[in-house]
């Protein structure tokens, strides 16, 4: 280890008691390593974990030995191995219960008009080292000597909590321009700033994430907004320009304003919404145990929260006595966040989750002062159906009003509403409501075989069952005929 300075000497100790517990293993794996002639070292993300006191689930490590030769050193010590990236010179191993990656010195070369990189085994663990993304990525720890290697000044950085790049970072970005949207999540996972010639290059070089994969676009993308303050990656992402390659609805959200301020600044309100849901997650409510509840992050509930109002920019208008309107902006936020999150490859299910999320979003407050009916509360929960759950913790997180009285009435008339869910959910099975006919009985009071008609006759039930609540199987029937005879 470096005599530590009076800023990285904590960062030293912390080291040492992160690494204590896998210390036997490194020495092991690397006096093997070295009695076979080559070289290993612990890299990247696991010694900049230890440094930071937290413990790594994963162990990387980097060798001058070929993915042949780190096979010959393994088999018989490791307790199982996979070779699926053996053509990136990557051996996957388990110890125990350590899950190890071994990757051969790399020096990639990069075809910068696709990004994909023509793989390049390296002689040296310097040459490795320059090219990862961040000087707090670059450091390693020899084996078994445990000599710490920083060439870039990476734990420096670290104690600064400040991200550099080990080359100039117009050529790491050019290399790989999906590094621009890491910074971003280091910003948020790890609470670090870029520093300026980073930000710098960023700035110029945005638009050229557009030659990345959307599918690893939305992998980046996700891990900020899981971590546990999304905001300041967030905000990197839309003042840099990123963000409008590959989600340029969030930058549209930063409407100007008026000189009379006659709306919210959408963008800062919706960075709220998401903070205040994921202070949130893992409320639970006895009352509702009938309903799937959020308890710990959940991507469709952030990705709700941030972009519910999406809309907003496409409907805002400006009305007479200086009023301003987004009539209908959640139908139209709807369908803008279900077309974006199917660009970005999102699955299927999650784009339609937070699509119907987006659309309900403003549901609640046609509830007054507890206005709704019975058949309203029904309605508002079957058509939540299984995304109750998150719809109640959305329609909290929507309230930023400064105003405290306001702000607490509305807590207090979403908590009667959770209240009258419960109280009918008891008394009606209520999350998995039916009408009280099923098909073979619809078919049998009508005389009709199954097809479209009978589908119809279906829905009327359903709709006297959310209207009237029980009313009987044979009440049911007698409507069913009433709706026949009037059908013709």
């Amino acid at each position: 280890m470096p005599n530590p300075s009076e800023a990285t000497a904590p960062l030293l100790r912390a080291a040492v008691a992160a690494l204590a517990p896998q210390l036997g293993l490194l020495t092991e794996l690397g006096e093997r390593f070295v009695a076979a002639g080559h070289e290993l070292a612990l890299v990247g993300g696991p010694v900049r974990d230890a440094f930071l006191g937290r413990i790594s689930p994963d162990l990387d490590f980097t060798t001058d030995a070929s993915p042949d030769q780190t096979l010959d050193i393994i088999l018989g010590w490791a307790d199982a191995h996979w070779e699926i990236g053996r053509d990136f010179g990557t051996i996957g191993l388990r110890k125990g219960p350590a899950i190890i990656e071994i990757t051969t010195y790399r020096t990639d070369v990069y075809d910068r008009q696709s990004r994909k990189p023509e793989v390049a085994f390296g002689s040296t663990l310097a040459d490795d080292l320059v090219r990862r993304d961040f000087t707090v990525n670059a450091m390693a720890m020899r084996l078994p000597s445990l000599e710490f290697v920083d060439l870039h000044g990476g734990l420096a950085d670290l104690a600064a909590r400040r991200l550099r790049t080990p080359a100039t970072p117009e050529e790491s970005f050019a290399d790989d321009p999906l590094r621009m949207m890491r910074a971003a999540r280091f910003a948020s996972q790890l609470g670090f700033t870029v520093a300026d010639e980073v930000y710098a290059a960023m700035l110029a070089r945005a638009d050229t994430l557009a030659m990345v994969s959307a599918e690893r676009v939305r992998d980046e993308f996700t891990k900020l907004l899981m971590s546990a303050s999304p905001r300041a990656g967030l905000t990197l992402l839309v003042d840099s320009g990123l963000a409008q390659v590959f989600i340029p609805e969030l930058p549209a959200l930063r409407l100007e304003l008026d000189e009379h301020h006659r709306h919210k600044d959408v963008y800062e309100h919706s960075l709220i919404v998401l903070e205040q849901a994921i202070a949130l997650e893992g409320r639970t409510n006895p009352a509702d145990a009938a309903y799937p509840v959020v308890t710990g992050p959940d991507l469709v509930l952030r990705l709700s929260a941030l972009l519910h109002d999406i809309g907003k920019p496409a409907t805002r208008t400006f009305e007479g006595g200086g009023g301003v309107s987004f009539h209908h902006h959640e139908l139209v936020g709807a369908r803008l966040v279900a077309k974006r999150l199917r660009a970005m490859r999102f699955d299927k299910a999650q784009v339609g989750d937070v699509a119907r999320l987006v659309e309900l979003h403003l549901r609640f407050h046609g509830y007054g002062e507890g206005q709704w009916t019975d058949s309203a509360v029904r309605r508002y929960v079957t058509d939540a159906g299984p995304l109750l759950g998150r719809l109640h913790l959305l329609t909290r997180s929507d309230c930023t009003t400064r105003n405290v009285r306001k702000a607490t009435r509305l807590a207090r008339t979403y908590d009667e509403l959770e209240g009258r869910i419960a109280r009918l959910a008891a008394e009606e099975e209520l999350a998995a409501i039916r009408p009280e006919l099923n098909g073979n009985e619809i078919a049998a009071v009508l005389g009709i075989a199954p097809g479209p008609v009978l589908g119809e006759a279906y829905k009327f039930l359903l709709g006297v069952r959310l209207d009237e609540g029980p009313i009987g199987p044979e009440a049911a029937a007698a409507r069913l005929r009433e709706w026949w005879a009037a059908r013709g």
